[in-house]
């Protein structure tokens, strides 16, 4: 049995796990629904707020 941290383990794998940043959700989420997708996306914020986490669904809708 391997050590995963808590953080990666419970890190939501989809837009519908995400709880909070509902108007970030819903414009990522629309944006791939119309094929709308812009060059780049700038994710900013404090820490812990869930960037890293929201590039990664977003990234691994787009392949």
């Amino acid at each position: 049995m391997s050590y995963q941290a808590l953080a990666r383990k419970w890190r939501p794998g989809n837009f519908a796990e995400v709880v909070g940043q509902v108007h970030v959700v819903k414009a990522l989420s629309n944006a791939l629904d119309q094929q709308r997708l812009h060059h780049a996306y700038l994710f900013t914020g404090t820490r812990g707020v869930g960037k890293t986490t929201l590039a990664r669904i977003f990234a691994k809708c787009l392949n």
